[in-house]
């Protein structure tokens, strides 16, 4: 399989050493088919599932090594882009551990799912609205329509059940007649999606049932919050996942106090009435949390799929976070008026696509059919695979999943025998700054120390050496990468606390 294009080539030979360092994975499965690959730092396939049910594309890796997707329901009744209707999980051995329909003739799950911390799934889902229904909403239109909805599934044996929901329908406002429900100033009520909101052919959102195209979905666990993006509306949004159901139906309750509201939203103003720059101009997918732990961690990134007149970027930008709200001025936009963070995609979709932003600082980027990626913090291409799913998902080398499915040590990061690397200890940790190596095995012998910021950046190199001097370090985390003689090396994470 070809796993380096010759365009990149001589970038790949001149990107700094430590930010060659892929570090784990890339999971993917390709819609409509019935495999999935798990994909190594060479671009070779360390694990394959045959799946039971064809894939709509989403899928996960849980932590006891478990493939966890979207699939695609024979015999759906609604019928649309990336339509699923099932999530089911797998084991190693291609098995079915539970599978959950959720498919009717009035619901389907479609596009994204989320694996939350517990082991629930997070699915998206349309629901129909009759044409009845929707006029005494307030739609000025005509017509049934599919609002989106997110169901929480936890696992029950080898089934599951819908524990936790959310529904748009219950979020609406609209200024068009007054005698009907929602009716209020769109300006006002920023918490709320305008019922009547037109794009750029001038009619209603989406057109046909997709109403607003909701097409991806992530879980943040510190706010329990989650957020998800809208193709047709081209804005991301924040919702309280805290609240209980009937909470979620409502405009009060959870943590902030805002029942099933809006906490917060991003990308094109207009939206709701508010002044500012429209930052995602057309489509955009995948949006997800920068993980804790990471740089720029609690920024939310975005692919973007038009954002560059045309081109496609992958956006990181930092909410105003104010406890579990979002400061907002009335009648102005939610802050940031712009990105943070831009990466220039290497090639353009309008389709899913998505990305991801690493431990080591560098970003991961599948442009969907085209190919996958990671750049470093200088956007130097250090990893490339010739393969271009609608979507792709990068787990890292401590990922329990990965240790479960391929054993204690899954990226080779060990190299020496495990128990001789568990024996070797960098010390105290934390530390001020002074750190001491012990428990090097006899017939080994250091040759190399580096030690890396997290962002990739080089702050030390030394050799032959059992102690380290990180005094003159910032407060922070650190990677020490050990070389020995033989050819081997071991890599520790250590935090500097003056």
């Amino acid at each position: 399989m070809k796993k380096l294009f010759p365009l990149f080539a001589f970038i790949l030979m001149t990107a700094p050493t430590w930010a060659q360092d892929f570090n784990g994975y890339a999971l993917y499965a390709n819609q409509n088919q019935n495999n999935a690959y798990l994909i190594d730092d060479e671009g070779d396939i360390a694990k394959s599932w045959s799946l039971p049910s064809s894939a709509n594309y989403a899928c996960a890796l849980d932590d006891n090594g478990n493939f966890v997707y979207g699939a695609v329901n024979q015999g759906n009744t609604l019928n649309g882009a990336a339509v699923g209707g099932k999530v089911v999980s797998i084991d190693s051995n291609n098995d079915i551990v539970w599978e959950f329909t959720y498919s009717s003739s009035t619901y389907v799950s479609h596009h994204d799912i989320c694996l939350m911390p517990n082991g629930n799934v997070l699915l998206i889902a349309w629901e129909v609205k009759s044409a009845a229904e929707m006029e005494q909403a307030g739609y000025s239109s005509s017509g049934s329509k599919w609002p989106d909805h997110i169901v929480e599934v936890q696992q029950n044996g080898n089934g599951g059940q819908v524990i936790w929901e959310w529904h748009m329908w219950d979020h609406f406002v609209q200024d068009h007649d007054a005698s009907k429900d929602n009716y209020g100033v769109v300006a006002d009520h920023p918490e709320l999606f305008d019922m009547n909101l037109v794009t750029g052919g001038g009619g209603p959102p989406g057109g046909g049932g997709d109403w607003f195209h909701v097409n991806g979905i992530d879980y943040n666990p510190e706010l329990d919050q989650i957020v998800f993006s809208s193709r047709h509306l081209s804005e991301i949004y924040v919702i309280d996942h805290s609240t209980t159901t009937s909470e979620a139906a409502t405009h009060a309750g959870g943590n902030a106090g805002m029942g099933g509201d809006i906490l917060y939203r991003w990308g094109n103003p207009g939206n709701y009435d508010a002044p500012g720059s429209t930052i995602i101009p057309a489509a955009t997918h995948d949006a997800r949390w920068v993980k804790a732990g990471r740089p720029n961690a609690g920024y939310i990134q975005i692919f973007n799929n038009e954002g560059n007149n045309g081109h496609s970027v992958v956006d990181a930008f930092n909410p105003p976070l104010n406890g579990y709200n979002y400061d907002l001025t009335a009648g102005q936009a939610y802050l940031p008026a712009t990105y943070d963070l831009r990466h220039e995609c290497l090639e353009d979709s309008d389709g899913q696509s998505s990305s991801d932003r690493m431990s080591n600082g560098n970003v991961f980027i599948n442009v969907a059919d085209e190919y996958m990626y990671e750049v470093d913090d200088q956007d130097n291409v250090v990893w490339q695979y010739a393969a271009g799913p609608k979507k792709a998902f990068r787990y890292e080398c401590d990922h329990p999943g990965l240790t479960a499915l391929l054993g204690a040590d899954p990226c080779g990061l060990v190299g020496i025998d495990e128990a001789e690397s568990e024996n070797i200890s960098i010390y105290p940790n934390p530390s001020n700054g002074i750190f001491n190596i012990s428990g090097i095995p006899a017939d080994e012998s250091i040759t190399a120390i580096s030690v890396y910021d997290m962002l990739g950046s080089e702050v030390l190199a030394s050799s032959n050496s059992n102690a380290i001097d990180l005094t003159n370090a910032t407060n922070g985390f650190y990677f020490i990468t050990i070389d020995f003689e033989s050819g081997d090396r071991i890599t520790r994470k250590v935090s500097v606390s003056h």
